[in-house]
Order: structure tokens, then C-alpha cells, then sequence
């Protein structure tokens, strides 16, 4: 093995002072710097340095390959940082890194708060409703925000989405000559003169946030009327069996709601729409669920716009199934692969029973009526109907 020619080196607001010996000569011996302006000031990096390019683009660091470079990072470059980003590009004898203390760390350790029941989430590049999924109860959670107008965006979100009483402590300049810690409430946000780099750190007490479990009501997401009804929706969700990592197809898509569902359990998921009024329900239900990051929305109907999918580990019918799609399906997804169809007419429950015969898997038929008024009392409103065939490719 030869010597890395790249060295990853994670600097705090005290910085050359609270760098390893060596991380100290790796700076010494480099050719070329990488950092945030901020970072190469820390370091007092002169002639050698290179700020990162606008958009943000790792090429000029591999570019660099065999020479000695560094690249600076706030603490640890591994959470929430550059280093996963540039390592995949390298082989592991090419590169070592000397983390410091990430901001998490910092922020846990001033608040005394165990850093193993904390949410640490990277705000600074990421929408504020990444937290909707993780806020309420009793939650504290750590977030790294872009600037100093940020904390005053958050605290707006926050009191927009139910928590205004939540409690926000602002965190400055961890580590340094410039720290500074306030506290107060995002319904009572009155903080100024921010300065990066910023963290906030939420708690949350009592306050009731999204529930974790499936079939969420109808009402939590934008729609037309073309949307699996929360029982219906509950029940297909177990059928998927969403694990971390999974991909869904959902095809015939709607509102999105069973895509939507699918990522909040961990997995991600495709949504084929033909309507357009209808993907624009789908992109608005995957930002206010903060689940951009983990869906992909096709216009388009199937089976073209299924040719450049990656491979599912579930795929989802809920509209315009047909003999044709489930022949191409069968064809297409690997074995293993888990299909669930779900069925209210009359012609497709038939190809649905056909299949079953065929094919195997289990066929269910649900019906769901609740309880309306009926005059001055109250009678049993029943749904349409849904025939639900579910197999194992």
C-alpha cells in the first residue's frame, strides 16, 4: 500500500489548537487545501487553499489524485459531511481521515442531554419538514441550519406546523472564542444578530406529532378524491411490507399516499401518475412529509414508464391494472419481489380471481362502511367494495 495522497481533516472554531499532531502535518505537507472559506481561515491556509466551486462539485479534489491535498470539514467529515461524499470515489488506501468533534457533539454536551436518544438532523441542506416525521411526544432533536436567518425560519415552521411551544436553544459558534448559546420558544422567537455556524437544538414535550403507524387519515394529504382510503391504505401497507431500503413501484399512483407511507417506514418509492393535476398532489404530499429525498415521480403511465426503473422489492396496483401490465409485471420483477393489486371493478376483480387461481398468493375482499346519519339516527355507510390480490413474484 502507498501513502494516501488525500487526508480529510474535520476542524472545529478552535482550529489549528484542537487538531491531531497529525492532521497538523498532513496540512504541512500538502500541495492543495480544499475548505469553506471559514475553514481555511480557521486553519490559516494561504496560497494553497481552494474554496469549493458554486454549485458544489467534488471533481477539482479528485482532479488532484496522486498529489498531497487536504480537505477541511466542520468536525466530523463523516456526519453530515464531505467525506461521504467523496469516498465512494475512492479506493480505501487512497485516503485517511482525522474527525473532530462534530457540532452534535458539542450541542449534546453543553445541553447534558444523551446524545443516543437525540435526533441529529443536517438542516443547513435539507427542508425543515424532514422533521415532521420525527417531531412530538417527548423528542429533542439537533439541527444544523444553513445561517443566521435560518433559526428565524425554523422557529416559523415549527409554530406553523403545531409546535409553537416547542423549546429552541440557538447554538453559535461551538468550540470557539465566538461561542454563544439563548434560549427561547418558536412561538416567542425574538433572537437576533445571529452568526454562522449555527445549530438549533428542538425539544418538544406533550405536543402530539405524526403517528408512526399505517393509514394515516385521508385529511394529512393533498388529493382530489382519488385517494386509498385509510383502512384500505392500512391494510396494503402491511401487504407491501415496507423494510428500510425497499423500493416500491406504485403505479397508478393518485395522491401518492401509499408511496408516501411506503418511505416514512424507511423504504422508497416510485410514483407513476398519468394526470398531471395528480403529480402535482404527489409532489406536494412527498415535501410536506419531508420524503423528497426518498421518492421518484413519474408522469406517465405503465408499462412505458416503467422501462428505466430500477428493480422493485414491492410494486403496487391501485388504478388501470389489466391483463397486459400484470403479463409484463410477472415478466419483469424478480422473484421474490412482493405485488399487491388492489381491485373495485367488476371486470378487473375477475382477472384478479383468474390470476389467483394461477398464480397463487392470497385474494381478500374488503368492505368498510361507517357509521353517518340516517335522518335522526344513524345508518352504515358503505364504501365501494376492494378486491385485494397480494403474491409473492
Amino acid at each position: 500500500m502507498t501513502a494516501p495522497w488525500l487526508t480529510l481533516i474535520g476542524i472545529g472554531e478552535d482550529g489549528l489548537a484542537g487538531l491531531v499532531p497529525a492532521a497538523c502535518a498532513a496540512l504541512d505537507r500538502a500541495e492543495v487545501i480544499f475548505g469553506g472559506q471559514r475553514h481555511l481561515a480557521l486553519a490559516g491556509i494561504g496560497p494553497r487553499g481552494r474554496t469549493w466551486p458554486v454549485p458544489f462539485d467534488t471533481a477539482p479534489v479528485l482532479a488532484c489524485r496522486p498529489r498531497p491535498t487536504v480537505v477541511l470539514a466542520s468536525g466530523d467529515p463523516f456526519w453530515h459531511g464531505v467525506g461521504g461524499t467523496l469516498s465512494p470515489h475512492l479506493s480505501p488506501d487512497e485516503w485517511v481521515s482525522h474527525p473532530g468533534l462534530s457540532t452534535f457533539q458539542l450541542a449534546a454536551n453543553r445541553l447534558g442531554w444523551r446524545l443516543e436518544e437525540v435526533q441529529c438532523l443536517g438542516l443547513h441542506a435539507a427542508p425543515f419538514a424532514r422533521l415532521r416525521t420525527i417531531l412530538g411526544g417527548e423528542v429533542r432533536a439537533i439541527c444544523l441550519l444553513r445561517d443566521g436567518q435560518a433559526p428565524v425560519e425554523l422557529a416559523a415552521w415549527l409554530c406553523a406546523n403545531g409546535f409553537g411551544p416547542a423549546r429552541m436553544t440557538i447554538l453559535e459558534a461551538l468550540g470557539g472564542p465566538r461561542e454563544r448559546i439563548r434560549i427561547t420558544t418558536a412561538a416567542t422567537f425574538d433572537i437576533g444578530d445571529i452568526a454562522a455556524p449555527v445549530a438549533a437544538a428542538v425539544a418538544v414535550t406533550g405536543q402530539r406529532g405524526l403517528p408512526r403507524c399505517a393509514g394515516l387519515p385521508e385529511t394529512a394529504f393533498a388529493h382530489d378524491g382519488q385517494i386509498t382510503k385509510s383502512p384500505i391504505r392500512a391494510i396494503t401497507l402491511s401487504a407491501l411490507a415496507p423494510c428500510p431500503g425497499d423500493h416500491l413501484w406504485d403505479i397508478g399512483a393518485g395522491s401518492g399516499s401509499v408511496s408516501v407511507e411506503f418511505c416514512l417506514a424507511g423504504g422508497r418509492a416510485t410514483a407513476i401518475e398519468a394526470r398531471p393535476d395528480r403529480v402535482l398532489n404527489i409532489r406536494r404530499n412527498a415535501a410536506d412529509f419531508g420524503i423528497e429525498h426518498r421518492m421518484i415521480i413519474v408522469e406517465g403511465t405503465a408499462p412505458g414508464a416503467l422501462a428505466a426503473l430500477a428493480a422493485p422489492d414491492a410494486v403496487f396496483v391501485g388504478g388501470g391494472c389489466d391483463a397486459d401490465l400484470l403479463d409484463m409485471l410477472w415478466a419483469r420483477i424478480a422473484p421474490g419481489t412482493r405485488l399487491v393489486v388492489n381491485a373495485v371493478t367488476i371486470e378487473t376483480e375477475m382477472l384478479l380471481a383468474q390470476w389467483h387461481a394461477e398464480r397463487g398468493g392470497t385474494l381478500l375482499r374488503l368492505d368498510v362502511a361507517e357509521a353517518a346519519p340516517l335522518g335522526r339516527m344513524r345508518g352504515w355507510l358503505a364504501s365501494r367494495p376492494v378486491v385485494q390480490w397480494r403474491v409473492c413474484r
